[in-house]
């Protein structure tokens, strides 16, 4: 049998994928938030600063920090290829899946991540295995 008929190498188990492209941008775009926000803060003159109030500086710290959980939520988003199955992180939610009710997994080109087809009919996405991270995720795939 010709080498290029033989199917590729399988990973050796457990494998996890993560969106490297998401991870670059919420560091990066993270990072710059921190720099403008505090460049602004100290640019201000200090009789600016003090006539901020309490939920002023409250309202700004909320969005830091929620902008801090959006970005944690993204990068948590893994995808691990287990013995007994296929673990999907997608933000807050961890899902389980074994292999027999895995029909199929699909990253056309152009999309913008990887879904499974269920043995149920249901399809599921996986932001674990991005379509910008290229070769790397379908690979994956």
């Amino acid at each position: 049998m010709p080498a290029a008929s033989e199917p590729p190498a399988l990973p050796s188990l457990p494998q996890t994928w993560h969106p490297v492209g998401i991870r670059i941008a919420v560091v990066f775009f993270g990072l710059t938030l921190v720099a403008v926000s505090a460049g602004a803060w100290f640019g201000f003159d200090a009789d600016v600063r003090e006539r901020f109030t309490f939920l002023q500086r409250a309202t700004l710290v909320f969005f830091g920090l929620a902008m801090a959980f959006l970005g944690w939520l993204l990068w948590r988003c893994r995808a691990t290829a287990e013995m007994e199955g296929l673990v999907v992180v997608n933000g807050l939610r961890r899902r389980v899946y074994a292999w027999e009710e895995i029909l199929g997994v699909h990253l056309p080109p152009g999309a913008p991540w990887a879904t499974l087809d269920l043995a149920d009919g249901t399809t599921v996405s996986v932001l674990g295995l991005q379509g910008s991270d290229g070769d790397r995720a379908q690979r994956g795939v």
